[in-house]
């Protein structure tokens, strides 16, 4: 296991970053979590052993001061709502490009050893292989959201190679698990809770997707950080080796809630039954390095589903 003592997790207060927290928390790591919370929740780190600064990335004076003696950054801030870019694409540029060459320069001024960098499978686009390999190209993400990422990617692979420290790039499949707070099964619970006859499903419910649960996902993202062998730069897929259509989704949250006899409302989404303008319809990923090092996910995606499924079911009763 590679140790460091001083993390800095930037969207700590969030689903994923919560659970990043926790867990460099219990190997031992000084944790010094960085939100916002526009979307992140202070609860979520409750009874954490973490140091909490509120400001946003956006903030530098205030980011750098907060990142004063960490070895570890982990970016998970973002903008993660692909649909707003069709009316504010500036946002994603902001809150996702220029915030993450923000927090690159703390980490230059740092000297930070390491950099992990959370992000998305929307780089790839429309993606003509699949399972998509991580040395897929030419990459076109169809968002701006995928675009931003994509162009933060580069940031990063840059910034690492130019001033001599290691990174790691995660491509993420759709990640589920406890304190959920965004995404098609928080979706389509609250929208049960409000009328459990009938369950209105954006685009023709066909779309496939790769889900992986929040405890295989953070597996993942340590396995690589305590490989010795990682380059300078690398990229790296993360999610299952199967997918889940939004139909049986829907099915699986409907079985959690305890509802038979729903009405599925499709919506007939926009261009070939997606569910909003830049929205992926199929995604799988194909995990290569992460296979190579003996890593496998231990939940399908349906399992995720389904338990995401049953705790937002719980959560919620």
């Amino acid at each position: 296991m590679v140790e460091h003592e001083r993390a800095f997790v930037t969207g700590g207060a969030g689903f994923i970053g919560s659970h990043l927290v926790e867990a460099l928390v219990e190997r031992g790591c000084e944790v010094v979590v960085y939100d916002n919370l526009v979307s992140g929740h202070r609860s979520f780190l409750e009874g954490v052993d973490c140091t909490f600064v509120e400001a946003d990335v956006l903030d530098v004076p205030a980011l750098e001061a907060a990142m004063e003696g960490c070895d570890l950054v982990v970016h998970s801030a973002a903008d993660p709502d692909v649909r707003v870019g069709v009316e504010d694409a500036n946002r994603h540029f902001e809150q996702n490009v220029q915030a993450t060459q923000n927090v690159l320069e703390g980490a230059r001024k740092e000297g930070v050893e390491t950099f992990l960098f959370l992000r998305t499978s929307t780089v790839y686009g429309e993606a003509e292989e699949l399972p998509t390999p991580e040395s897929y190209g030419p990459m076109k993400p169809i968002s701006t959201y995928g675009a931003s990422k994509l162009a933060a990617d580069a940031l990063v692979s840059g910034h690492a190679h130019t001033f001599d420290f290691d990174a790691v790039s995660y491509r993420f499949a759709n990640i589920l698990g406890p304190r959920l707070t965004h995404g098609v099964v928080y979706d389509f619970t609250h929208k049960l809770l409000d009328d459990p006859s009938r369950l209105e499903i954006l685009g023709d419910g066909s779309q496939e997707k790769s889900y992986c649960h929040i405890e295989d996902m953070l597996d993942a993202v340590f396995t690589v950080l305590d490989w010795e062998g990682r380059d300078r730069f690398e990229a790296v897929n993360v999610g299952t080796d199967s997918w889940t259509s939004v139909t049986r989704i829907a099915d699986l949250v409907c079985e959690a809630m305890g509802l038979e006899d729903v009405t599925y409302a499709y919506t007939g989404g926009v261009g070939a039954g997606r569910g909003w303008k830049g929205d992926v319809k199929k995604m799988r990923l194909a995990m290569d390095t992460l296979n190579d090092l003996g890593w496998t996910a231990e939940r399908s995606s349906d399992e995720a589903v389904r338990s995401t499924a049953e705790w937002m079911a719980k959560s919620v009763a």
